[in-house]
C-alpha cells in the first residue's frame, strides 16, 4: 500500500527511503525522483500549487494503485509539495521499492508521468517583476504518460 501525503512542509529524501525499506531485506531496487521548482528562463522567483485536500489524495491513491496493479513493488512513497515555494525547493517525492531494478525504476517512471498529467493540482509561477502566471498542461508531458496507456 502506497504511503501519500501532501503538505507544505519540505520533505527529506534519506528519511523516506529508510522509512520504505525499514526491516525489509527483500528489496533489490529503489526508484526515485524529486522534482524541484526551476526558472524556465523567465524569471521566475517561485511557484504556488493549489489543491483540492481530500480529492487530490484520492487521485494520487489511484495513481498509485495502478502502480502496484502493474509492477511487483514493495513499496511507494508520494509526497507532492503545496503552498508557496521558491525556485530550488522540492515539489514532489516519488519512492518506490521493488524486488528488481526494471520495476523499481519503470513504475517511478509511471507515477511521476501521471501525476504530471492526472492529479488535481494547479500550480501559478511567480515572476521577478511580481506578476504570476498559471501554468497550463503541457503537451510533451501528455506524450510521455501516454506512453504508459
Amino acid at each position: 500500500m502506497a504511503h501519500i501525503k501532501v503538505q507544505h512542509e519540505d520533505f527529506d529524501v534519506g528519511a523516506e527511503i529508510a522509512a520504505l525499506t525499514a526491516g525489509r531485506t527483500d528489496v533489490g531496487g529503489i526508484g526515485c525522483f524529486i522534482g524541484t521548482v526551476r526558472d524556465n528562463g523567465q524569471a521566475v522567483t517561485g511557484m504556488t500549487l493549489e489543491h483540492y485536500p481530500g480529492m487530490t489524495e484520492r487521485a494520487i491513491g489511484q495513481i498509485a494503485d495502478r502502480a502496484e496493479q502493474r509492477w511487483p513493488l514493495l513499496g511507494c512513497t508520494i509526497i507532492h509539495r503545496v503552498g508557496k515555494l521558491r525556485t530550488g525547493e522540492n515539489i514532489v517525492l516519488v519512492t518506490v521499492a521493488s524486488a528488481h531494478r526494471q520495476a523499481a525504476l519503470d513504475a517511478t517512471a509511471f507515477l511521476i508521468d501521471w501525476l504530471k498529467t492526472k492529479a488535481p493540482f494547479w500550480k501559478r509561477e511567480d515572476f521577478v517583476d511580481g506578476n504570476s502566471a498559471w501554468v497550463d498542461a503541457r503537451e510533451d508531458d501528455d506524450t510521455a504518460a501516454s506512453r504508459w496507456a
